[in-house]
């Protein structure tokens, strides 16, 4: 027992050295970084490589478009159950598991496929991969406090997202010449053997001992409940301590939102990006049918703009940190949303293609702005015996309507087309920004 406390305090003294030199010296954070990118880089993989088999099996869109739906339902699922599991277990073994779990499900396809198609296969692996990769995602969350501190939370998720929106954009290129040169089957292998190498970097991490459950948040908690003006919010109420014998799924739904409620900051900003997720979830859609039916523009143009919008994704996910260093985290969150619905309010106005890519790129970056600021919040205020579940329920919410608001999009755009819907749509972004001046999201974050 003195040899294994001995053993956390050597970890944890090697953690806390780490974090004062910068991210990119910082070893763990290092390979933790290079393991979240292999592991969106094999995710990317799977969404082009197991849709290419299906139809080389089948070729049937509407296989292909079931295959999607089964996944996507899957992870929505296995949100609701996320962040009990994640607040309950070893984090770390958790991300190691999942990223296993994956690569078996993953591998088994280039194993069964030669003896011919096995579609159910598909329709069994994907699912549960996407499910599990829910787990992983939630939990991903959960660590990054614990690896870089509270004071370099939103720089170490801007250089997390924006290598993740680059390998978005790498892995589905590669997936695509992999599969053309030696087929589907051997690019599943290759998105299993990513997961392999993901969780090997992963066991290298070093993390701190998980907090007990009633440890609070940490002093940038206090400084984020600062209102613009110098007054301070009423302190959030505590969410209530689990009990001794684990609650029920009911309950620790109930404890993630509590403590959103309790919060005067997440309490608005989840009202907020609830109905900006509605208006934004269909902008893909979106772009794609303005540029392949009102411009007449082939599959090559919707990969350029895709492209720049990827990029846009990098610049803002680079640029968070400054942003928000020099506005404080209201202003940066207002500003991003605001400019993102402008962006969005021109989109269907945009008849040249660069001009397109603009826009998209401009509306992407704001969104990676806006983003990871309200994630840095959440991993800043958020004791960390009570993440997982917060954040479960704050995704929850949040995308609850947006599948709805995303099938009214596309259908008012058929029938009214995409620039009045486009505007519409931009406009209220930027109404949800001017109500965000109304909450205490407003002065959050300002010194």
């Amino acid at each position: 027992m003195a040899d294994e406390t001995r053993s956390d305090r050597s970890r944890e003294a090697g953690v806390d050295a780490d974090r004062g030199a910068p991210l990119w010296r910082q070893r763990d954070f290092g390979i933790f970084w290079a393991a979240q990118t292999l592991s969106v880089l094999g995710d990317s993989f799977a969404l082009i490589a197991l849709p290419l088999l299906l139809l080389q099996a089948t070729g049937s869109l509407a296989a292909m478009g079931l295959l999607t739906a089964v996944g996507g339902a899957a992870s929505v699922v296995a949100a609701v159950f996320a962040g009990p599991v994640v607040d309950r277990v070893d984090r770390r073994r958790l991300l190691i598991a999942c990223d296993l779990v994956r690569m078996v499900l993953y591998g088994l396809v280039p194993l069964v496929w030669p003896a011919g198609p096995r579609v159910w296969l598909l329709y069994t692996v994907l699912p549960l991969c996407e499910a599990v990769g829910m787990l992983f995602a939630v939990g991903y969350v959960t660590v990054v406090r614990g690896l870089v501190g509270t004071g370099r939370l939103t720089e170490a998720n801007g250089r997390l997202n924006a290598t993740a929106a680059a390998a978005g954009v790498l892995g589905p290129v590669c997936a695509g010449l992999l599969a053309a040169w030696t087929g589907p089957a051997a690019a599943v292998g290759v998105d299993a053997a990513s997961f392999g190498v993901s969780a090997a970097c992963l066991a290298a991490v070093r993390l701190r001992r998980r907090p007990r459950d009633d440890e609070p948040g940490e002093r940038a908690g206090k400084r984020l409940r600062e209102e613009g003006s110098g007054k301070r919010t009423p302190h959030p109420q505590p969410p209530p301590r689990p009990a001794p014998s684990h609650p029920g799924l009911r309950q620790d739904l109930r404890t993630g939102v509590t403590f959103l409620y309790g919060h005067p900051v997440l309490r608005a900003l989840t009202a907020l990006l609830f109905v900006f997720s509605f208006l934004t979830l269909g902008l893909n859609d979106l772009v794609i049918y303005h540029l392949k039916h009102d411009l007449g523009q082939d599959d090559g143009a919707v990969g350029a703009v895709m492209a720049c919008g990827a990029l846009g994704t990098i610049v803002g996910s680079l640029l968070v940190a400054g942003l928000r260093r020099r506005l404080g985290f209201g202003r940066t969150w207002t500003a991003a949303v605001a400019v993102s619905g402008a962006a969005v309010a021109g989109l269907g106005w945009a008849r040249d293609i660069p001009v397109v890519g603009m826009l998209a790129a401009l509306f992407l970056a704001c969104v990676a702005v806006a983003g990871t600021c309200s994630l840095s919040l959440r991993q800043e205020v958020t004791p960390q015996a009570l993440l997982g579940r917060v954040t479960a329920a704050f995704w929850m919410i949040q995308y609850a309507a947006a599948p709805v608001g995303a099938a009214v999009l596309t259908w008012a755009a058929d029938r009214h087309g995409t620039a009045p819907v486009a505007l519409a749509a931009g406009g209220c972004c930027v109404l949800v920004a001017g109500a965000a001046l109304l909450t205490p999201v407003r002065g959050a974050g300002r010194r």
